[in-house]
């Protein structure tokens, strides 16, 4: 029998393990992800923003409400009756439906946080995302699952479950890592004999799994894996990129910014002059719907929410006195009645005298029901659901904040607004375009530097950067085409962490 190199045998298993180990490895990072679309991501972001506290994020364990799985079929597939709960279910439960009522007492009476805001498309977007969390148990989809058979479900994009293709794999590479071990015990076994050399004893399976070439292995194996688990999870700590939550008031952007060419800082006016931009006060909306009392598109049931906080009377133009006294009863009269007289206004208008409405008609009581109940959940507290400061009307709108930067950066915006001259949608995207307002950029500390490294400033005629003499000098002088902010220091960490 020719001589055998064991040493040879032994290297080239172990580089086909980590070949093998490798590969496996690559796989993995090539269908962690899946396949995502823009709808089913939109759907993630809504249903973390307003549905998350209150419903398990599995889609199938029952929290302070139901869980989400099936509950199209549930609702019969009648998403005309779904979009009425999801908007205002305690509306809907009013109009007598049997199963809402059913579930409005199975919990207890625990009231449902309206959406108003929520578009069809929004809801069928987060239905969507419940029916992939609840197929494959993870969004984005695992690659490799049959699929659903329910239209608008994940497997319409293609997605599905691998775990059985790792499975697979995994039983592959154990069953392989087994063979070639027992092939180097028996090699090794065989060169003692032909040396003429006492055999050792042939370790068993048991020996061969737990040996220190098998735990070394997996202690690699886990180290890597834990690093990249680790890095992964931590790079995306904190980011809300896409967050769009719904306002107490359906203010859109593309309305006032896009439409009407509202410049952003009128409303932001501490963009210009001071670290934050601010969040306009109310008045700054009195400005002009003194004169607009009536939406464009939501009619009364919007700018009333904003009266109704600030104490105007749109019936006289005036502000009410001693409005902070008044109860909830008096305050739902002076606006119940205006929604009631603009209903009526709208729906005699060109109609003949004998077919004028007289009083509210059913659709009138609704509306203005529907209307007042907006102006509740949107100012105040509804037995802990609602988004305003305490239970009463009266007093500030209680905006969500979107852009929130950690504490430990320091950002300031007059410092780029009006020294570096830049543009609002540099940072904060088309908010022109915007019917509910969302983040638009990662704000990522690598996001900040690239843009300091690729942005030119503007040194004409600007006094901020006239200490810059050399660079001024150089630019006349032809040596140098431009300065970037990386040139002046905006990348040095002291910037913006100090």
């Amino acid at each position: 029998m020719k001589n055998v190199n064991i040493g040879m045998y032994k290297s080239l298993i172990t580089r086909s393990l980590s070949i093998v180990f490798l590969f496996f490895f690559a796989l993995n990072l090539a269908f962690a992800q899946g396949e995502r679309t823009p709808e089913l991501d939109q759907g993630m972001q809504l249903f973390k923003n307003n549905c998350g506290s209150c419903h398990a994020k599995n889609m199938k364990a029952k929290m302070t409400g139901p869980a989400l799985a099936g509950v199209e079929e549930r609702w019969e597939n009648d998403k005309g009756r779904l979009y009425q709960w999801i908007r205002n279910s305690q509306a809907f439960i009013a109009t007598g439906d049997a199963y809402a009522n059913n579930l409005y007492q199975e919990y207890g009476g625990s009231v449902m946080t309206a959406f108003p805001n929520l578009t069809d498309g929004e809801i069928d977007n987060i239905l969507g995302y419940i029916n992939a969390v609840a197929t494959t148990g993870a969004y984005p989809p695992k690659v490799g699952g049959g699929p659903t058979g329910n239209e608008g479900d994940v497997a319409s994009t293609g997605g599905g479950s691998n775990t059985l293709m790792y499975g697979v794999l995994a039983l592959i590479l154990a069953i392989l890592s087994m063979v070639l071990a027992r092939i180097v015990a028996n090699l090794n076994h065989m060169q003692k004999v032909k040396a003429g050399l006492a055999a050792p004893a042939r370790q068993t399976m048991w020996q061969i799994v737990t040996g220190s070439s098998v735990v070394g292995f997996l202690i690699f194996a886990f180290v890597i894996w834990g690093g990249y688990q680790t890095v992964n999870n931590a790079i995306d700590l904190g980011r809300t990129q896409g967050y769009a939550p719904t306002q107490p008031v359906k203010f859109s952007h593309e309305t006032h910014a896009g439409l009407h060419k509202v410049d952003c800082q009128y409303c932001h006016d501490g963009a210009r002059r001071s670290k934050h931009s601010v969040i306009p006060a109310t008045n700054t909306c009195m400005n002009c719907h003194k004169a607009i009392e009536k939406g464009s598109e939501y009619g009364t049931a919007e700018l009333t929410k904003i009266f109704a906080s600030i104490g105007y009377n749109p019936e006289d133009n005036s502000y009410i006195e001693d409005y902070d006294k008044m109860s909830e009863a008096e305050i739902k009269k002076v606006y119940t009645k205006w929604i009631a007289d603009n209903y009526m206004e709208d729906t005699n208008d060109g109609k003949a005298e004998e077919d004028k409405l007289t009083k509210l008609d059913e659709d009138g009581e609704e509306l203005v029901a529907e209307q007042w109940q907006g102006i509740l959940t949107a100012l105040t507290y509804q037995d802990g659901e609602g988004m305003g400061l305490d239970d009463k009307i009266q007093g500030p709108i209680n905006w969500t904040r979107i852009h929130n930067l950690p504490d430990h950066v320091y950002f300031n915006h007059a410092q780029h607004v009006t020294v570096g001259k830049q543009e609002c949608q540099t940072c904060h995207g088309p908010v022109e375009e915007m019917k509910l307002l969302a983040q638009y950029a990662p704000l990522s500390m690598g996001w900040c530097v690239n843009c300091h490294r690729e942005t030119k400033v503007d040194f004409k005629d600007n006094a901020y950067y006239a200490s810059f003499k050399n660079m001024h000098q150089e630019m006349k002088e032809g040596k140098r085409a431009a300065v970037t902010v990386e040139d002046i220091g905006g990348i040095e960490c002291q910037k913006c962490h100090y």
